[in-house]
């Protein structure tokens, strides 16, 4: 067989046709089995029928005597070789041929069961003849004839049977095949076409991901293969966006990297001429001296560790008990909320409070927060509040982020913590609640919006611990 037939039988579509095929001749044997047993039986009782139109024929004649040669033809005719007509329990023999051969097995068709008379047709079919005759009994009201009893030669009965399951066989072989086409086509239109475009759109899309050409479009409106269908297109959608995002964040990756590397250079020249004020008589410098320079170091390392991973990877947090208030206080006082201005911030917090985290990962956490509710309530022209409160939840300590600003947008609030979605402000990229969220999870806690409202917003960091 050619190779391109030996795939087709590999194939779904040729192992449809085989097992179609299978299937049908399956049902056509179910069918033949019982269809050769009525035909023997419809055999036998037609040999009967012509045995008891013989025995009429004598009745008929004067004093029951016929010529020897109306006996033969009407034995002929019959087919059969002697004819029986049992009366009121009186056994008479109404017609026989000069040699009757042994009778090997008899069979009393109205007594016989239907499973034994399939089997025994079968058994016919396979085995060989013998020389022995077979009797059959039966009866038959024409004539008052309470039973008749015939003897006849097996061959003929046998090869009757033999013709008519030849026949039946191309019947059937002729059937499953119209009908295994019949299956083959529709399934194949119906279901194997459909599971084609589906792994030809799924090869193209791993071929080109990027290529909007290679997304399936559903032809189906309804099924299985429909649900399939759409479900893929959605998927390879969802990828093509992921990877236009990835390919973006790898840009953007290379683009801080290269600013990060010049920002260093000049962060590091600041930090020399810091240094040099470090001696200053000054009380003001002496003052703020020292938060410059601790904001200053954070700086240089932040740029430090995105030039390391080659992107804003962080590292493992180095866990400790941090006093939180200061820790405010320092945050504040970065972000310009300590100087009376539109942004007031309250810490509602004891000085002596700690909270198990990073100090550094926990001071960014904090300063992205608290830098959006500023902004959010600088955004809305009017003086407002932000609250930092502590709380237990469950074994969860809680940090509550609160503003009176006026919430978040609908798209913000529906793609949070997503980077370049989740913005809350014009020009906002959502990369600081992003960032935060990821810190808060090295730490194996949650960073949660509580809730959001005309009449301010909530964050929730939970820390495990303490």
């Amino acid at each position: 067989m050619p190779v391109r037939g030996m795939q087709f039988f590999k194939g779904l579509s040729g192992r449809l046709l085989v097992l179609t095929l299978i299937v049908v001749m399956l049902v056509e044997v179910a069918v033949f089995v019982p269809s050769v047993s009525r035909f023997r039986l419809d055999y036998l009782t037609e040999r009967l029928a012509r045995a008891e139109i013989a025995s009429l024929t004598l009745d008929a004649a004067p004093a029951n005597v016929i010529p020897e040669t109306l006996m033969q033809e009407l034995l002929d005719s019959a087919e059969v070789i002697n004819i029986v007509v049992e009366r009121d329990g009186v056994r008479q023999f109404i017609l026989s041929r000069h040699e009757v051969p042994m009778v090997g097995e008899t069979y009393d068709l109205s007594r016989m069961p239907f499973w034994t008379m399939i089997w025994d047709a079968l058994r016919r079919m396979v085995t060989p003849v013998t020389g022995d005759a077979i009797r059959v009994i039966g009866e038959l009201p024409h004539g008052g004839a309470e039973l008749i009893e015939i003897t006849l030669d097996p061959a003929p009965l046998k090869a009757a049977m033999i013709d008519y399951g030849w026949r039946i066989l191309k019947l059937s072989l002729i059937i499953s095949l119209i009908t295994a086409c019949g299956v083959f086509v529709l399934i194949s239109k119906m279901v194997v076409l459909p599971l084609t475009r589906l792994t030809e759109s799924v090869t193209a899309f791993r071929e080109n991901p990027e290529d909007p050409a290679n997304t399936i479009v559903p032809s189906s409106k309804s099924g299985e293969i429909a649900e399939a269908e759409r479900a893929l297109a959605d998927m390879q959608e969802d990828v093509r966006r992921a990877l236009k995002e990835r390919a973006r964040l790898a840009g953007l990756g290379e683009a801080v990297a290269k600013i990060s590397h010049d920002l260093r250079n000049i962060l590091g020249s600041l930090q020399l001429t810091l240094d040099r004020l470090e001696h200053s008589s000054d009380p003001v410098v002496s003052r703020v001296l020292p938060k410059m320079i601790r904001s200053l170091d954070r700086a240089i390392n932040l740029c430090q560790r995105t030039l390391s991973f080659g992107k804003a990877e962080e590292p493992e947090p180095e866990i400790r008990d941090v006093a939180l208030k200061p820790l405010l206080e320092d945050v504040a006082e970065a972000l310009g909320l300590t100087n009376g201005g539109l942004v007031a911030c309250r810490i509602g917090i004891r000085a002596d409070e700690t909270v198990p985290a990073d100090p550094e990962q926990l001071h960014r956490v904090l300063t992205n927060l608290i830098r959006n509710a500023s902004q959010a309530i600088t955004a809305q022209g009017r003086p407002g509040v932000i609250t930092v409160k502590t709380a237990r939840r469950d074994e969860f300590s809680a940090i509550r982020i609160m503003d009176n600003g006026p919430g978040m947008p609908k798209r913000a609030v529906e793609n949070i913590f997503k980077p370049f979605k989740g913005g809350a402000t014009r020009g906002g990229s959502g990369l600081g609640l992003a960032i935060a969220q990821e810190l808060v999870a090295a730490h194996r806690g949650r960073l949660e919006l509580v809730s959001t409202t005309t009449a301010g917003t909530e964050f929730q960091i939970l820390l495990p611990g303490k």
